[in-house]
């Protein structure tokens, strides 16, 4: 029987950003054991990681975090002594439709996993730490001071659009179901820290782009309709400003977090990449139309302006000054790069894409594991 140095349960591991964490952890280190936590859920899909789903330490359990005696099983039969907690709800769009659903997931989830790991470790916290993945949408909305940008910003989307930005001391001011969900979330696993001495971290990241990204979200959603001549739909004038990070990076520094950063401290994590929708969307079109030998900017027909969305928060941006001086942290992926990167990989994984949109990518669950 296999001896491993660490037991490491990442909850979500199928979903997008979950998928490259495990993956980054399976091949970095090969002395933990990896167990892949997720309920496949319609962002859920094991095919993400057909890559190292046959590799010595990792495990696959389907499992719903709300369940909490399974959780507490789980926690003994693998005698669980790390967590990176990434499984959410993660879709404002969603959250608007069906916030119960959100509140479940994201608060009673989070509350049934820190419980299940303050029994499991009854106290005895040394080497044990408990990581809990949040989102900057938490902060709320920053005013845009510059709509223009700023020509000296050095940022490649223009910006940066304003003056102030996210820290760790920023106050919170969620406005969708989403956001006040994992909001509440972040005050649980702070207060298990202040009441339990529970070993607790968190991380506040800005909006992510790169492979295997479930397409509902902007990036893949629009690379697809521009492939299949499909509207483009654009919330009111595209004038909304989001701060891009590659995925990739985005699991670097989880991994730094995970094992270098301080208990019941807070990171944040950016790019100082702002972009406002429209100039986005723009460079999607015309890298997807030179990519398919089509004229660069064919697709701009394309778009559709729609109603915006409720509470469409006008600018996010992340000051990542605090993981850069304590953890060395820094992006290292040019934006210009990773969205010709993941551009490319939508383009050369039709079969991933097809079966997304077919359904059938949730029946890979039974076709790999049913006789295991």
């Amino acid at each position: 029987m296999t001896t491993y140095k660490r037991s490491i349960l990442i909850t979500g591991g199928a979903g997008f950003i979950g998928s490259h964490v495990v993956r980054l952890f399976v091949n970095k280190y090969p002395g933990y054991r990896i167990v892949n936590l997720d309920k496949l859920t319609y962002a859920g899909n094991l095919a993400n990681l057909a890559d190292v789903e046959n590799a010595p330490n990792y495990a696959f359990i389907k499992a719903d975090i709300c369940d909490y005696e399974r959780m507490r099983e789980l926690f003994r039969e693998y005698a669980v002594d790390g967590v990176i907690h990434l499984a959410a709800e993660s879709h404002v769009d969603r959250s608007i439709r069906d916030p119960f659903t959100f509140a479940r997931t994201n608060v009673l989830g989070t509350l049934s996993l820190l419980q299940a790991a303050k029994e499991q470790w009854n106290g005895d916290y040394e080497g044990k730490r408990f990581y809990h993945i949040s989102t900057d949408e938490v902060y709320g909305a920053l005013p845009m001071t510059r709509p223009e940008g700023d020509p000296n910003g050095n940022e490649c989307g223009g910006g940066p659009y304003g003056d102030e930005f996210f820290t760790e001391r920023t106050k919170y001011d969620p406005h969708s179901p989403y956001s006040a969900s994992k909001a509440s979330s972040d005050h649980f696993v702070r207060a298990y820290h202040d009441t339990y001495g529970l070993p607790t971290v968190i991380s506040n990241c800005s909006n992510n782009y790169g492979p295997y990204q479930f397409p509902e979200k902007l990036i893949p959603l629009f690379i697809n309709n521009i492939r299949n001549d499909r509207p483009l739909p654009v919330y009111g004038k595209g004038q909304n400003v989001r701060d891009w990070l590659y995925v990739e990076d985005h699991a670097r520094a989880i991994d730094l977090i995970f094992h270098k950063g301080k208990i019941a401290e807070t990171y944040n994590i950016g790019g100082f990449n702002e972009w406002k929708n429209i100039d986005l969307i723009e460079v999607i079109i015309k890298t997807v139309d030179r990519l398919l030998g089509r004229p660069e900017g064919a697709s701009e027909k394309l778009i559709t302006y729609v109603a915006d969305r409720a509470g469409h928060d006008l600018r996010y941006a992340i000051d990542p000054t605090k993981i850069h001086n304590e953890l060395g942290w820094l992006p290292e992926t040019k934006f210009a790069d990773g969205i010709k990167k993941t551009i490319q990989w939508y383009l050369d994984n039709r079969d991933w894409w097809e079966e997304i949109i077919s359904g059938e990518y949730q029946n890979y669950y039974e076709k790999m594991y049913a006789n295991r």
